[in-house]
């Protein structure tokens, strides 16, 4: 049987369909390995309980020396049949009752099988954030502890459950965000005492009155980071564990070990990463959602073996210990009647031991139980008893939960670095308006000093010379009148002391008249000057006024920026009640998770999804954040119209504002249904611009990211818009980003054979021109979502014949670049490598074209587990691989 298949047996079929590298460790464990199968696998249902009746296992010891002496006159007492997963127990020579198992492991069964028939679909359900109970249970000297605790440190095959499921663990886990803590316990006398600390040698059992969860709140929890500091722990524990020497077992373990692994693992494939380029509103409130963190335990208990007292010859302190160990298992044996028969009372208080596997027998986490027997028919009634309890805890069914809560503290650092940026940039705006305001009020001060001075100097010239004019010409009449006064006089004098001649006389008065009219004229002429003059004054009182209204405004101005400035103080207030609110919520939403448990945790989600709508709704009848209302107040109808701009810069602008806003995952929706997909591909036809081509093909590219987008792209000939882009392009950022785009689409199962037919691959062998090692790594990319796509199509009998990419001719630069000195090229060349080497219709190409020797040398040198192991396991399937490696004696 195949691990894959190993693994699916032992899985129900309501819960989830997984196979990720599994952990599970006991007593004695080993070196870590770095050979850990993986393969990929879907999320169980959230929030649901799903059914999982608990597992068993049957394993049978060889005879030991003593058996092979004294019992070699008779055959074993139980027959096995592993293939029909059958036992039958021999009440004599023809005579027998026939029971089915789970699994039946016979006596030539590694660890590694029994670890991954028992073991590992628990760990995988671990890693998913469900609790796990693995359990050995026999007679004494059966091989419950080497099953289990085995540490393989002189022979690694030898390893146990428990060192190979710690491995696992370690393989699919983030140190930088997951955790690992471990405790090492034995029930001894019905006293609970911590095999890390000796000296705790009393920790009492605490039960959640709500939920009815069981926790050792003072038994010592150690957080380890890798697999040495593991063995190193179960060494010491082990060290500290009671065992004796019966005449059943020389190393008799007198205590029940239990190993409690804590696994706490941060859910990133929701609202994971968050970043944003722009630095925008948007990404302060996607980041608003807390991530999840799912919290699992594995329990693996190492029951101490019944026995009875006239075989292994107990006495004194030793039979003290049996009793208690036999006590134990038989409230435990209670427990499983109960629940076999369904009945209303479980004797669970009967004993700490049932107390401690509470949640494994009728509770929430999925369980598997290994049966140890031996073959000596000296002992037939024990293994009876074994197997009759083995059948009784097939019949139990537990309900398996998912054990996942927010991380509050995440958020509320992630808030905290928010603010602390919005002040800072508030800071710094602030110091600039401030600083703007000053420049601009001095330059105002200078524009009115200046203003003032010039027309007071215009006024007191203006002034100065009609005052000038003016006295010159009344001057002048003065003179004029005098000097007419004078001759009037003379004439008089004259002409009394002359005779008068009549003639004469007229005529100078004649002239005398004229003279009077002139200088009449004169003064009416000097008194409509006067009057000009006083209309001048008017209009420079009036400019004058003119200017003082510019100053006026120049102040109204200087109060507007101070109004916005006290607009700006405003709305950082109001981030920080909302942080503070936020932070409220946070703490009361954890009091009722932690209150209410599991059957709470959808209605906590709502309710605070229900409020942050309500604080947004309250945030938009006030001052929104200025750059929300910014966005709101341009919308995106009119930065996607600026993309049809005949301006070449607003054009870029634009295209670059769009490509942020597609960065953001909750505006791709909206720009799609705006048409914003379908302007980006209209620029890439109808522009030659190299940049705007650059910064569409991004944007593209993270529309592509979603599945609904992808089919889109397709429809409206995205294809080949692309790969038109990429062979006209010579710029290797361009080129990137082209391919990136077409490696999204390589990875949707539906869009293999139209991507092909449009010249999807072809365009992506294409970009291989451009020596530029992030080219070539989105390239790889592409291939090996292409080659994934395929391989899984081929397995579901979608598919059949060669791979599309062997046909387009990739298969030369694959092998060229399997071993290529970039890792990010050549992870994604050994995967599409193994993808391809899947289906036996491109074994032949793959042989011709070198391919088998770069999987040869993956399955043996390849720094990844996963992909070492799925070579390794590709080869050994593959009957052409396996055909050609014996004529070239190879070995993998």
């Amino acid at each position: 049987m195949s691990t894959s298949s190993q693994g699916s047996s032992n899985r129900n079929s309501n819960s989830r369909t997984s196979l990720k590298p599994s952990p599970n460790l006991k007593s004695k464990p080993t070196q870590r390995r770095n050979t850990t199968t993986t393969a990929t696998s879907a999320a169980p249902k959230d929030h649901t309980t799903v059914p999982g009746r608990v597992r068993v296992a049957v394993r049978l010891r060889p005879r030991n020396a003593e058996e092979s002496v004294a019992d070699a006159d008779f055959a074993d007492c139980v027959e096995l049949q592993p293939e029909l997963k059958r036992l039958k127990l021999r009440k004599n020579n023809w005579d027998g009752e026939t029971y089915e198992f789970d699994e039946v492991l016979t006596e030539f069964a590694s660890q590694k099988r029994v670890y991954e028939v028992v073991a590992r679909p628990v760990v995988e359900s671990v890693l998913d954030g469900y609790n796990g109970t693995i359990m050995a249970y026999g007679q004494t000297g059966t091989g419950k502890t080497y099953t289990l605790g085995r540490l393989g440190e002189e022979d690694t095959a030898a390893r146990g459950i428990m060192v190979r499921a710690m491995e696992d663990i370690f393989a699919n886990v983030s140190l930088e965000t997951d955790s690992v803590s471990v405790s090492y316990l034995q029930l001894y006398m019905e006293t609970i005492q911590d095999l890390l600390d000796p000296a705790n040698d009393n920790i009492a059992i605490a039960e959640d009155p709500k939920t009815g969860d069981v926790s050792l709140p003072g038994a010592t929890l150690v957080e380890i980071r890798d697999q040495q500091s593991f063995i190193e722990l179960l060494s010491l524990g082990e060290a500290h564990r009671f065992a004796a020497n019966t005449k059943m077992n020389t190393e008799s373990s007198r205590s029940h070990a239990i190993l409690m692994v804590h696994v706490k693992r941060s859910v990133k494939g929701r609202d994971a990463s968050h970043s944003s380029e722009n630095g925008n509103h948007p990404h302060m409130v996607k980041s608003l959602k807390p991530l999840i963190v799912r919290k699992a335990k594995l329990v693996i208990v190492d029951l101490a073996g019944s026995e009875r007292i006239d075989k292994s010859g107990s006495e004194g302190h030793m039979l003290e210990e049996a009793k208690s160990i036999n006590l134990s298992l038989s409230a435990l044996g209670k427990c499983i009647n109960s629940l076999a028969e369904n009945s209303a009372h479980v004797p669970i208080r009967d004993s700490k031991l049932t107390r401690l596997l509470r949640d494994s027998f009728g509770g929430t986490a999925r369980t598997s139980l290994v049966i140890t027997i031996g073959p000596s028919p000296r002992h037939r009634a024990e293994t009876a008893s074994t197997i009759m309890f083995g059948q009784r805890a097939m019949k139990v069914e537990n309900m398996i939960k998912l054990k996942e809560e927010f991380d509050y503290k995440s958020l509320s650092r992630r808030l905290d670095i928010e603010l602390d940026k919005l002040i800072m940039e508030h800071e710094r705006q602030q110091k600039a308006f401030e600083d703007e305001i000053e420049r601009l009020a001095t330059e105002a001060h200078h524009r009115i000093s200046e203003a003032e001075r010039n027309y007071a100097d215009s006024l007191e010239k203006e002034r100065s010379k009609y005052q000038k004019d003016y006295m010159e010409s009344i001057k002048k009449l003065e003179e004029k009148f005098v000097m007419n006064q004078r001759k009037n006089e003379d004439s008089r004098i004259k002409s009394s002391s002359e005779v008068v001649i009549p003639g004469v006389s007229a005529e100078e008065m004649a002239d005398l008249k004229k003279m009077l009219q002139k200088e009449t004229l004169l003064r009416k002429a000097a008194e409509g000057e006067t009057n000009n003059w006083k209309i001048q004054v008017a209009e420079l009182k009036q400019s004058e006024a003119s200017a003082k209204s510019e100053i006026s405004k120049l102040h109204k101005m200087l109060e507007d920026e101070a109004h916005q400035k006290e607009k700006l103080e405003g709305e950082i207030a109001i981030l920080q009640s909302q942080l503070l609110q936020l932070s409220l919520e946070a703490d009361e939403t954890r009091r009722h998770l932690d209150g209410g448990g599991f059957d709470k945790e959808v209605g906590g989600r709502d309710s605070l999804t229900s409020q942050i709508k309500h604080q947004q709704q309250v945030s938009g009848n006030g001052a929104k954040p200025s750059i929300a209302k910014l966005f709101e107040q341009v919308g995106l109808q009119k930065i996607l119209s600026l993309l049809e701009s005949e301006d070449a810069d607003v054009r870029i602008h634009a295209v670059k504002v769009v490509a942020n806003l597609a960065a953001e995952e909750t505006n791709q929706g909206k720009i799609v249904e705006a048409g914003g997909l379908t302007s980006l591909l209209t620029l890439l036809k109808t522009t030659e611009d190299e940049t705007i081509h650059r910064v569409a093909a991004g944007a593209i590219a993270n529309l592509a990211m979603n599945e609904s987008n992808q089919e889109l792209i397709m429809a409206q000939g995205g294809i080949s818009l692309l790969s038109m882009t990429a062979a006209n392009a010579d710029d290797p950022q361009t080129l990137r980003m082209v391919a990136g785009a077409i490696a999204n689409l390589c990875g949707n199962d539906k869009l293999q054979t139209e991507l092909r037919g449009e010249g999807g691959i072809k365009a992506l062998l294409g970009m291989v021109r451009c020596r530029h090692p992030d080219v070539h790594a989105q390239v790889a990319r592409g291939i090996a979502n292409f080659a994934k796509c395929e391989s899984r199509a081929s397995s579901q009998g979608i598919k059949s014949g060669r791979s599309f990419l062997i046909e387009d001719g990739a298969l030369s630069w694959i092998v060229q670049n399997a071993n290529n000195e970039a890792s990010s090229i050549r992870r994604h060349i050994e995967l599409a490598l193994c993808h391809l080497a899947q289906h036996e219709a491109n074994a032949r190409d793959m042989i011709k074209g070198g391919a088998l020797w770069e999987l040869v040398r993956i399955s043996r040198e390849c720094s990844r587990d996963d992909i070492k192991t799925l070579a390794h396991r590709t080869l050994a399937s593959s009957p052409a691989f396996q055909a050609e490696m014996r004529r070239l004696r190879l070995s993998h």
